[in-house]
């Protein structure tokens, strides 16, 4: 029962009539509401609520149970039943269940995975009728301060809609395999657990990328929500379709990105670039001749000491290297066979290098 709180009647003044009071129509809903309605309406028959069984058997009988692992969203990609989703979301289970905008729920099986990227495919076997592939967008183009809204499963509550701005673009994350994830889209669209593997779109209803983790002291949604751009989904999904994994190109080498303080307590000409620590025996780098460092050195802000006295890389391909940050990110961009010329300093002196980039090797 909803009570509504009473007010005491008020009366005119003598001589005054009183003025009726403006009301809104109900529905009556401003331009921006309206396009939010549509687009949810559009986009939401592709998402779907993903989740991950481990099965057990019964000490006391034959029976398999199947234990709920993880719950995740993920997103119809084309109309042969391949769904887009995180890798964490799958990663491990032996069997997972796809429950669609209809009620319709089916199995899936792992077509492909790719824990650098985060980024894995799952198929199902359904009627075409029942897939509404996603519109891809851009994501290169993306900037600070448009729209961005997320439809997926926050701890289950399935075909949530929220919404916020693009916070920032080319968020770089290192993950615990020591590799990063670069390019990353930063939202303040709430984003929590079970939003993972759903699309983050534009104002549109084009997917721009795939949330995937979130910043956060308490488990739950802080504002910082980070999304794997479409154009690395672009790039990895095909891939993760025709053979199951992606092959990552990798100079072979690991370092330090240069800036003002490390560059005064080195004594290096640059206050900006790459200072190579060291080269990976027998990889791309090593066989086009880059040098790593010689000697450690402790310095303040760093938990272990800097190798120092190697190569400093300021370019690629002509393309200005001022971290590591932008290293890897120009590696996004590359193929695995393809060859590409990095500026060096090297005892003050500037040479080129040509290096063919390999396929990053599993650690």
């Amino acid at each position: 029962v909803l009570r509504q709180r009473s007010e005491p009647a008020r009366r005119s003044a003598p001589g005054t009539a009183e003025q009726p009071r403006v009301v809104t129509a109900r529905g009556d809903l401003a331009q921006d509401e309206k396009a939010t309605i549509e687009l949810f309406r559009s986009v939401s028959p592709s998402v779907v609520h993903i989740t991950s069984l481990e099965s057990r058997r019964s000490r006391l009988s034959f029976d398999v149970f199947n234990i709920p692992q993880g719950t995740g969203s993920g997103f119809i990609w084309d109309s042969q039943g391949h769904i887009v989703t995180n890798n964490h979301v799958v990663e491990g289970a032996r069997r997972i269940q796809v429950h669609f905008s209809d009620d319709t729920e089916a199995e899936a099986e792992v077509v492909g995975t790719d824990p650098d990227t985060d980024l894995a495919v799952i198929k199902v076997d359904v009627p075409a009728a029942m897939l509404h592939p996603v519109e891809l967008g851009e994501s290169n183009t993306l900037r600070v301060g448009q729209r961005a809204i997320a439809i997926g499963n926050p701890f289950g509550f399935e075909r949530t809609v929220t919404t916020g701005i693009i916070s920032a673009v080319g968020r770089v994350l290192r993950q615990s395999s020591g590799f990063s994830l670069p390019n990353l889209i930063q939202t303040d669209a709430a984003i929590n657990p079970g939003n993972s593997g759903g699309p983050l779109l534009d104002s549109r209803g084009k997917v721009i990328g795939v949330n995937t983790i979130i910043f956060t002291n308490s488990g739950f949604s802080s504002g910082v929500g980070l999304a794997i751009p479409v154009n690395t989904v672009k790039r990895v999904v095909p891939e993760l379709i025709e053979t199951g994994h992606f092959a990552h190109p990798w100079l072979g080498i690991s370092g330090y990105s240069i800036n003002f303080e490390l560059a005064e307590v080195l004594d290096l000409p640059v206050d900006r670039g790459v200072l190579v620590g060291e080269v990976i025996k027998d990889g791309p780098s090593a066989q086009a001749g880059l040098r790593g460092g010689q000697r450690q050195v402790l310095v303040e802000g760093f938990v272990e000491p800097i190798i120092a006295g190697g190569d400093i890389i300021t370019t690629i391909n002509d393309t200005e290297v001022g971290s590591m940050d932008d290293l890897i990110t120009y590696l996004e961009s590359t193929m695995v066979g393809q060859e590409v010329e990095l500026t060096i300093l090297r005892d003050g002196d500037e040479q080129r290098l040509t290096v063919k980039l390999d396929e990053r090797p599993n650690f």
